[in-house]
């Protein structure tokens, strides 16, 4: 890929990152626990915990994906194989951990893409807020997913033969 194509790409995924970022620290710094499990009658407290603990590690990690975008670009002259590197770590940490978290609080359900309905499938009943939140987010993370697949596999081939 060229250079020009990589910087777009570092660009685009920057501004991605960015507005992620700051929907999630907004919800996050205006919901209490105790706000989630009022929501809905029966919401169970300990799932909501790990739903808000997952949304604090995805943040982190986009977090930290903004900032490897953000100085990647600012350097000149432009390092292209330091921009695949900071992409690659954006689909394997941010992407791979919205639609799949570790601790399996939801999950994607890779059927729904043939159906044109949200992927996003949770283990219990989400607070309505936190559901809406993650839904909202879905398409866009969706997006740059499909615009980074290449490096799931052509940086880590790259390390690979360049051993």
């Amino acid at each position: 890929m060229g250079n020009s194509m990589v910087w777009n790409q570092t660009k685009q995924v920057e501004s991605f990152l960015q507005k992620a970022v700051r929907t999630i620290s907004d919800y996050l710094n205006e919901t209490t626990l105790s706000k989630l499990v009022e929501e809905r009658e029966g919401v169970d407290k300990a799932y909501c915990e790990l739903l808000l603990a997952n949304l604090r590690r995805l943040v982190v990690f986009c977090e930290e994906g903004l900032e490897e975008c953000r100085i990647v670009l600012r350097e000149e002259p432009f390092r292209k194989t330091a921009a695949e590197k900071a992409l690659y770590r954006v689909y394997h940490l941010c992407i791979a951990e919205y639609f799949t978290p570790k601790s399996d609080a939801w999950y994607e359900d890779s059927r729904s893409a043939y159906t044109g309905r949200n992927s996003l499938k949770f283990r219990q009943t989400p607070p309505p807020s936190l559901q809406v939140l993650l839904l909202s987010l879905e398409s866009e993370f969706q997006a740059i997913r499909e615009e980074l697949e290449f490096y799931e596999t052509d940086y880590r081939t790259k390390m690979i033969q360049s051993k």
